[in-house]
């Protein structure tokens, strides 16, 4: 199958290269001509023989908005465009109408898997009609892991659902990311216990915990013991935000995920502002002590 490729970072270089070892014919579009198959979108869909079909996996929001637009102009009725990058799922019906007004049909699918996708398979959580996910799987059962494909595909439903799927996905991860890294500092902090890395190795088979994400932080523990080489500052791209957002509105209690997140922020603080004013509360109701910083400091 001949499929088009828009955005060739970590995430879509690597698919690229895992279609064609399956046996896919892609064109690959990037704004680094050194990774570009092709110099522009139009170019692209100059390449691809009608109906075509095309993958996003650029950077969500305006990114993204504009690379459908773009292509909204350079393709033909009957084409298909596929968003794979971490889009939010409001956005996916205004892409889907669109497309949809020049005869280009539209699928949302969220991609989970990393660098290691390459080889392991990407986890994928698609969103559009039937007719639409019937034409694509040829793609998907490439670029999904080996086995049974409930174990790695779902058809989450209409436009939308892929993404939505997707997102509750990464504020699951958020939760289970920092969980492992709580049990890691309890560890630590225990004189009794010699080796947390050791701990989290064991982890490894056999018990309830275990986990991809179990046995990578059992890697990078490995790899520098005592976490000295980087510092806990921690991003977040988005999908953790809108999980709480989406929960809020839903009325459903997502306590971990939200103090996942909200860890997040805490960690991009030197100082917190919030304890700081606790601190100055607990000195003027109760005359409770306070660490002064050093006027010579």
């Amino acid at each position: 199958m001949q499929l088009g490729l828009v955005g060739l970072g970590k995430m879509g270089f690597n698919m690229r290269e895992r279609l064609r070892a399956g046996g896919h014919e892609v064109i690959g579009f990037d704004p680094r001509p050194e990774v570009s198959d092709v110099p522009s979108l139009a170019a692209l869909a100059e390449a691809l023989p009608a109906p075509r079909m095309v993958w996003v996996m650029v950077p969500s929001g305006e990114v993204t908005r504009q690379t459908i637009a773009e292509l909204a102009g350079v393709l033909e009725s009957g084409d298909l465009v596929i968003d794979g990058g971490n889009s939010r799922y409001t956005e996916d019906g205004r892409h889907a109408e669109l497309l949809g007004e020049k005869g280009i049909s539209f699928i949302d699918a969220g991609v989970s898997g990393g660098i290691w996708g390459l080889t392991e398979g990407y986890g994928l959580m698609v969103g559009g009609s039937d007719e639409d996910i019937a034409r694509a799987m040829p793609i998907f059962d490439t670029l999904r892991p080996a086995g049974d494909p409930a174990d790695g595909f779902v058809h989450a439903g209409p436009v939308g659902a892929g993404h939505f799927t997707k997102m509750v996905h990464n504020g699951v991860e958020y939760a289970l990311m920092t969980a492992y890294a709580e049990g890691y500092e309890m560890l630590a902090a225990e004189d009794l216990v010699r080796d947390p890395q050791a701990v989290y190795q064991a982890w490894t088979n056999g018990t309830v915990v275990r986990s991809w994400l179990q046995q990578l932080l059992a890697k990078a523990l490995k790899e520098d013991p005592d976490l000295a080489n980087i510092t806990g500052y921690t991003d977040d791209s988005g999908e953790g935000r809108w999980t709480v957002e989406e929960a809020i509105r839903l009325r459903v209690p997502v306590p971990g995920i939200a103090a996942s997140l909200f860890a997040r922020f805490l960690s991009r603080q030197d100082d917190s502002p919030t304890m700081k004013a606790v601190a100055a509360l607990r000195n003027q109701f109760g005359g409770h002590a306070v660490q002064r910083i050093s006027e010579s400091g």
